[in-house]
């Protein structure tokens, strides 16, 4: 029933409804296709900057794959071959191999699935590029987006929670909060949490039955819903708590929560039981003498258990109580000695409360309080001092027998008491044995030197019946007295006789034993009489003596008087003697003979010169004497009368070697006068003597058996060495020409040495290093005659050097 006109709009409307469809199914079938780049005329240009190009969407965990995502295309592509390229995350950057484009029809593919809890979006640049390699396009920005699926559980942060609520709760009491958290998309249901509790148990069991908690749904929060939270009742719950997402209809997990309930104070500590009796010692302090007990129904070891207890009834404060933190007990202690005799009972109140204030919520009570009462026992008490240490101070000049101190003790028992003094170092006291009375034995003397600062120390003890007792320092503190006048030194000096010389003064001072306020400044004065000297102050101990007028040479006595400052004041005369002389401009005494001639007092000058005289005569004779000791000794010695005689006149003091003289010191030269022992040349037929010490006349020697007799002998050293470096070379040729000398007697005869003389103290040589002795001469002493004498130690330890090194026959050809 349509006419044309309507018939041919209904024909377009369907036509253009069978396109769209059509198109849509295409768009199903194929990928987006976007045209990312335009012509315009022959040239290429990029699309306008206010063109948005739409996010590419992914779902994650996709199980299509690959999957294509879109495909780009280029307006170039009529005009050549394009080679479509893609760079950026997720394809050759890390993640990489997540995607893939088609280089030749430019469609962009998934290889992998995603995870948006890891990469949620993914930003990629497109490239259009002829076969060369040459960009035909610019680079366009591609997006990819990943949805998110719920595929992560909700996770509690704690798998459990604990927290406490304090007992007696109103319903509405925030306890605690949990929470859980959720991998998936905050912007999405699938991290929509909710919280919920799934069960309920008390602490202990079946404590309370109702439901007590409840829980705020999103955020977690846990509140009270009921009364009747009382910690004696029950301590504590555990509730299973429960988190889902998708608003609690997705996945979900479990955890567990513990509340405790916390004590407040709202039961006071009472005593159990009410009233004490305790005893305490006398004269004890320090100690423990009871406990008071308590009981709180509170939470033990906190502020609402712990108790504080008071004392009341003490006046003079002798007991104190303290808190045993582990039972809560109070102990009571005795902090001041008790006195029996005093008081022998103590009636003590003490009341208790918590640390804690009590709550509000406690029942309104009074303090709990006890009684105490407290029995001293009576214990013997000793004596004691009523002042350690005793202070007394008395004059040092006190008379012996003076009271210096009395009822120094006391004893709480009232027994009978006994003093003694157990230390006084220089025994000036004496105590009355029954009443301790003191008293100065004999006079105190500040010098001593157990007096140190003024304060003498003794120590005096008492003894009660029962054998206590007690000591105490006795300090005695001496005040000076004027005992002692003062000394004046010098006793002597010289002055010049010109009075208005610099030397012509005599400085004078004086001491005095006793202490101040009795000893400086002290006054000097003169005799009224002596005119001739003047004597002024110096300062408080010194004063200067002058003459008054010019004095002629000699020794004068100026006596002077000098005065303390003590009460009363004590003075002494003293005589000082004063030698005037002739000074030079210095002040000095030019010699000593002016004042020897002018001398009024002293040895006379004639006395002087006869004793000088005498004693330069003796001098004389003295020097005399030894110079003609000398010559004697140096004449005495005459040839053939010496102490070494020889029958032949074949002298052979050729031989000698000469040394310096001993007598005549180490500068004099000539020769040292001793004789050879003994000669070979001469030697006897006669045996030899069995005496290795006697004397036989010269050459009487025995022959060696041991070689041909009458063979001339070697050639001996003659000359002393130069040096006495040489000497060893000079000793070994000796020996080897003796060795070598068929006339010298054998080595193992007796040695025959020459005569030494009559009323010598030595009987042979052995006495210098006598083989019979064990121990060798010792001539160290040498060493204190002093340097004259170096020498001759010298010499005699090289004879005996030489004596034992050397054979005895060779000793006959050299001289030690």
């Amino acid at each position: 029933d349509l006419n044309p006109l309507s018939t041919a709009a209904l024909c377009v409307c369907v036509c253009v409804l069978s396109f769209a469809e059509h198109q849509q199914n295409e768009a199903e079938q194929n990928p987006l296709t976007l045209n990312l780049w335009r012509n315009q005329g022959k040239e290429v240009v990029r699309v306008k900057r206010d063109w948005i190009i739409p996010q590419i969407r992914v779902s994650e965990n996709s199980k299509q794959i690959p999957e294509d995502l879109v495909q780009i295309k280029s307006d170039k592509i009529f005009s050549g071959e394009v080679i479509y390229k893609l760079e950026g995350p997720g394809v050759d950057q890390e993640p990489k191999n997540l995607f893939e484009i088609d280089d030749k029809s430019g469609v962009i593919r998934s290889k992998k699935p995603l995870d948006r809890e890891k990469h949620s979006s993914f930003t990629l640049k497109a490239f259009a590029l002829s076969p060369s390699g040459e960009r035909l396009e610019n680079p366009t920005t591609i997006e990819i987006v990943v949805l998110d699926q719920n595929d992560n559980r909700p996770v509690f942060t704690q798998k459990q929670f604990s927290g406490s609520v304090p007992e007696f709760s109103v319903p509405g009491t925030p306890v605690m909060s949990v929470s859980a958290t959720d991998a998936d998309d905050p912007m999405t249901e699938n991290a929509a949490l909710s919280y919920s509790i799934i069960s309920q148990e008390s602490i202990p069991d079946n404590g309370v039955t109702k439901t007590m908690f409840g829980i705020n749904n999103q955020t977690g929060t846990i509140y009270t819903r009921d009364v009747g939270l009382d910690r004696e009742v029950v301590q504590g719950f555990k509730l299973k708590l429960q988190v889902a997402d998708m608003g609690g209809e997705g996945l979900n997990s479990e955890s567990e929560v513990i509340i405790l309930v916390s004590d407040i104070n709202n039961h006071p500590p009472q005593f159990s039981p009410a009233s004490y009796s305790l005893t305490a010692e006398e004269n004890v302090f320090g100690v423990e003498i009871g406990r008071v007990n308590v009981t709180d129904r509170d939470d033990p070891g906190t502020r609402n258990w712990e108790a504080k207890y008071t004392l009341s009834n003490d006046p003079d404060r002798n007991f104190a109580i303290r808190t045993d933190p582990d039972t809560n007990q109070g102990i009571l202690t005795v902090v001041k000695p008790l006195d029996y005799e005093a008081q022998r009972e103590h009636a003590l109140f003490v009341t208790v409360e918590n640390l804690s204030p009590l709550s509000s919520k406690a029942p309104n009570v009074p303090l709990s309080t006890a009684s105490v009462l407290v029995t001293v026992l009576n214990k013997n008490e000793g004596p004691h001092f009523k002042e350690n240490p005793i202070q007394i101070e008395v004059l040092e000049s006190v008379d012996p027998g003076t009271l210096l101190k009395g009822a120094m003790a006391s004893d709480p028992d009232h027994s009978e008491l006994r003093y003694e003094i157990s230390k006084d170092p220089e025994g000036w006291l004496e105590i009355h044995r029954n009443t301790g009375d003191i008293k100065s034995k004999r006079n105190f003397n500040m010098q001593s030197p157990h007096v140190r600062n003024n304060v003498y120390t003794a120590v005096v003890k008492v003894t009660d019946a029962g054998g206590l007792s007690d000591t105490a320092t006795l300090k005695i503190l001496l005040r000076e007295t004027n005992d002692f006048p003062p000394l004046l030194t010098p006793l002597s000096g010289s002055v010049c006789t010109d009075a208005s010389s610099t030397g012509s003064a005599l400085y004078l001072s004086a001491t005095d034993k006793d202490g101040p306020p009795h000893a400086a400044p002290f006054t000097f004065a003169i005799d009224e009489l002596t005119v001739n000297w003047t004597i002024t102050q110096f300062n408080n101990t010194h004063a200067v003596l002058r003459p008054a007028v010019e004095l002629e040479p000699g020794d004068y006595t100026v006596m002077v008087y000098v005065t303390d400052s003590g009460s009363p004041r004590l003075g002494a005369f003293a005589q000082v003697n004063v030698t005037a002389c002739h000074c030079d401009p210095y002040g000095d005494c030019k010699s000593e003979a002016g004042t020897i001639l002018g001398s009024r007092v002293g040895i006379s000058f004639l006395a002087l010169f006869i004793i000088s005289v005498c004693v330069a005569l003796l001098i004389v004779l003295f020097l005399l004497a030894v110079a003609l000791a000398a010559c004697g000794r140096r004449h005495h010695i005459k040839k053939e009368t010496g102490l070494l005689v020889g029958e032949s006149e074949d002298d052979v003091r050729d031989n000698v070697l000469n040394y310096d003289e001993q007598g005549g010191g180490e500068e004099d030269e000539n020769a040292f006068n001793i004789d050879l022992l003994w000669n070979p040349r001469d030697a006897p037929s006669n045996p030899w003597s069995s005496h290795p010490g006697s004397a036989v006349p010269r050459g009487k020697q025995p022959l060696r058996k041991d070689a041909p007799h009458n063979l001339p002998s070697p050639a001996y050293p003659r000359r002393p060495p130069a040096d006495p470096s040489d000497i060893e070379d000079y000793i070994n040729d000796g020996l080897e020409a003796a060795d070598n000398d068929p006339n010298m007697p054998p080595y193992d005869t007796a040695l025959i040495y020459d005569y030494e003389g009559d009323g010598s103290v030595a009987g042979s040589l052995s006495s210098i290093a006598s083989g019979s002795s064990d121990g060798d001469q010792d001539y160290d002493y040498l060493n204190d005659w002093g340097p004259r004498f170096q020498k001759l130690l010298l010499n005699k330890t090289c004879q005996i050097y030489f004596y034992f090194l050397i054979n005895s026959t060779f000793c006959s050809e050299i001289l030690v």
